[in-house]
């Protein structure tokens, strides 16, 4: 018995096309530490409408920076065999949706925003300026990965800020920087797959100025550098971390070894369970630790 082929109707498949185009399942690296910022702020657990209006902004946020992302590099994406396939420089999106897009999403971000305590607007021009900016750095500079984990590390600093609206004290400073150093790390173990390519069409990445071996080496540093941060976080939030947090960041910790474990110099076949499974674990392992400890 032959089985046919039903074609997709065409607002599934543009649904799909722009879930793909903005990583949707990419939402898990983030916006956990998002709320775990939430979560961390303050002794009380914060309000379902900060939650809410955290969550939009997030998305807005997310959304207006991956469309730009994929418009600014369309034509780099283009002739990239591995990127090719992209919705915009394949054709199934036209650029200037991908624009108007970009603009309502940005405009969704400044709406949530306004709902939040004032800082959270004040701060949010510094956010569409930084998550602009992400994109033409691979053009100048191989320190793109840190500038990308900087914008992820600003999303748990945002939670931060929507819960308490303040942003003293040395803590949420080490959750941004624990972020931050994670999301630069994995980065480069991605950027792994193009190290040739980049250095091929002159753009800037940490393995095509320094080499898989040695990027691998930096990617490890960095995460390093993240277990030690959120060790840290643990003694100097308020009230003090107790055990589950702990646990969580001797998972973590594990988890990343494991990650490393995964990429050799002579083997990239498993990038993509190292930057996407990997990754999507540590982040709600995380949460949810973090969770437990201010609960229990």
């Amino acid at each position: 018995m032959q089985v046919q082929n039903i074609p997709e109707k065409p607002t599934v498949a543009l649904t799909r096309e722009w879930a793909e185009m903005i990583k949707l399942e990419h939402t898990v690296f983030a916006l956990p530490f998002a709320l775990s910022g939430l979560i961390l702020a303050t002794p009380n657990l914060p309000t379902w409408g900060t939650v809410f209006f955290t969550v939009l902004a997030f998305i807005g946020a997310r959304s207006a920076a991956m469309t730009l992302n994929r418009l600014i590099d369309a034509r780099i994406d283009a002739i990239n065999p591995r990127t090719k396939d992209r919705s915009i420089p394949a054709g199934r999106i036209k650029p200037a949706t991908a624009v108007l897009f970009t603009i309502a999403s940005f405009a969704l971000m400044l709406a949530a925003a306004s709902q939040l305590p004032l800082i959270c607007l004040q701060l949010s021009p510094i956010a569409v300026f930084w998550l602009s900016f992400y994109s033409f750095t691979k053009r100048f500079t191989w320190l793109c990965h840190i500038v990308l984990g900087i914008a992820l590390g600003g999303a748990a600093l945002g939670g931060w800020v929507a819960a308490s609206g303040t942003i003293q004290g040395p803590a949420p400073w080490l959750l941004a920087f624990a972020v931050a150093t994670w999301v630069a790390g994995f980065d480069i173990i991605y950027a792994c797959q193009d190290a040739q390519f980049d250095s091929e069409n002159k753009l800037h990445s940490i393995p095509a100025r320094f080499g898989l071996a040695n990027a691998l080496n930096i990617s490890i540093g960095l995460h390093v550098f993240t277990v030690a941060a959120l060790v840290a976080l643990g003694f100097f939030v308020q009230p003090a971390a107790g055990i589950f947090y702990f646990i969580g960041v001797a998972l973590v910790t594990a988890m990343l070894v494991y990650e490393h474990s995964l990429v050799k110099p002579s083997d990239l076949s498993k990038v993509n369970a190292a930057f996407f499974t990997t990754n999507g674990v540590v982040s709600i392992v995380t949460f949810l630790t973090i969770l437990l400890d201010r609960l229990f």
